[in-house]
């Protein structure tokens, strides 16, 4: 679990790094957003958060339920990670809408440090949803052990933790 948590708080110096040269960028552009450029969709990122948070509300759960209550926990788990997954597709959603309004990395800043941060996020994201799958897997034959479910937990929370200042700093500033 210790590895976890060192791994996570690089990965926190990792985004705050990306969302301090955004900030810089931004506040040095005469206009921000460049005009020629698609608005970020604030509205239906929003929705997509929700599923992003009730994933996280689910694995904590999971968690509590995991010694006591085997069955729903897995139940909740498999949940955790549909949520998790929506959040993801709906993602590649917005990027492909996105893109076909010419945000693209070479468009603008905007462009390139959106598709890197926001990337890097669903990046984090779909890595955590793999080893949640692989917790589930391991909780359906009971083998399961306390400690690897904490650490799976903490990666899900960071991705789940730092994606209201990415929403806010990105779609929103």
């Amino acid at each position: 679990m210790l590895a976890v948590s060192i791994f996570v708080l690089t990965e926190i110096m990792f985004f705050a790094g990306f969302i301090s040269a955004f900030a810089i960028m931004r506040g040095s552009a005469v206009i921000w957003p460049p005009l020629d450029q698609p608005r970020l969709p604030a509205s239906e990122t929003a929705f997509n958060s929700v599923l992003l948070f009730a994933s996280g509300a689910l694995l904590f759960l999971a968690g509590r339920r995991h010694a006591a209550r085997a069955r729903q926990s897995q139940r909740l788990l498999l949940g955790a990670l549909a949520l998790g997954a929506g959040f993801v597709l709906l993602q590649g959603r917005e990027w492909a809408q996105l893109l076909a309004q010419g945000l693209t990395l070479r468009s603008s800043a905007l462009g390139s440090f959106f598709y890197l941060i926001v990337g890097m996020h669903a990046l984090h994201a779909v890595v955590a949803l793999g080893v949640l799958g692989w917790v589930w897997l391991r909780m359906r034959r009971g083998d399961l052990s306390r400690p690897t479910l904490a650490a799976a937990e903490i990666f899900w929370y960071f991705v789940v933790g730092v994606w209201p200042v990415l929403y806010w700093r990105v779609y929103l500033a």
